[in-house]
């Protein structure tokens, strides 16, 4: 099962900005409430576009245009000069602007944030991830050939 903690490849914060995008606005809003009425500078609102989606065939084929996705961007400033961003995926500003709040605090102090907001939400993500394979995997099938015994 995925864990959504950091990779040896990826910092700490690109790990956290992951989860904040990846997390449920409900969630997030639960694990951050306390958070929501921070003063800040809005850099960027809240602005919706699209970005294009690539794909491969088999995973190593050429690189082909798959489609758009919907993508919501936010940018922040603290008092303090801190700067956050977000993108997440949808149309949902105030979960682009909240993750955008939250990406400047834990730059400011990620190791009790990453307590009271990443951790939660991460283990939220992990249980759906594990109940999502649980039920991919009551589905599967295992074929396999009879032989009849006859040359």
């Amino acid at each position: 099962m995925p864990s959504h903690a950091p990779t040896s490849g990826e910092t700490a914060r690109a790990a956290w900005m992951r989860i904040l995008a990846l997390s449920a606005w409900g969630d997030l809003e639960a694990c951050a409430k306390d958070y929501t009425d921070t003063a800040h500078d809005v850099l960027r609102p809240p602005e919706t576009g699209l970005v294009m989606l690539r794909g491969r065939m088999g995973a190593s084929g050429a690189a082909f245009n798959l489609g758009e996705a919907t993508v919501t961007r936010c940018a922040v400033r603290l008092g303090d000069g801190t700067e956050g961003h977000a993108y997440v995926m949808g149309r949902s500003a105030a979960h682009a602007k909240l993750a955008a709040i939250c990406d400047a605090l834990l730059q400011r102090d990620a190791q009790r944030l990453s307590e009271t907001i990443i951790a939660p939400l991460a283990a939220k993500l992990d249980a759906e991830q594990a109940e999502a394979s649980t039920k991919a995997a009551a589905t599967k099938v295992d074929f396999f050939t009879m032989v009849r015994g006859d040359d």
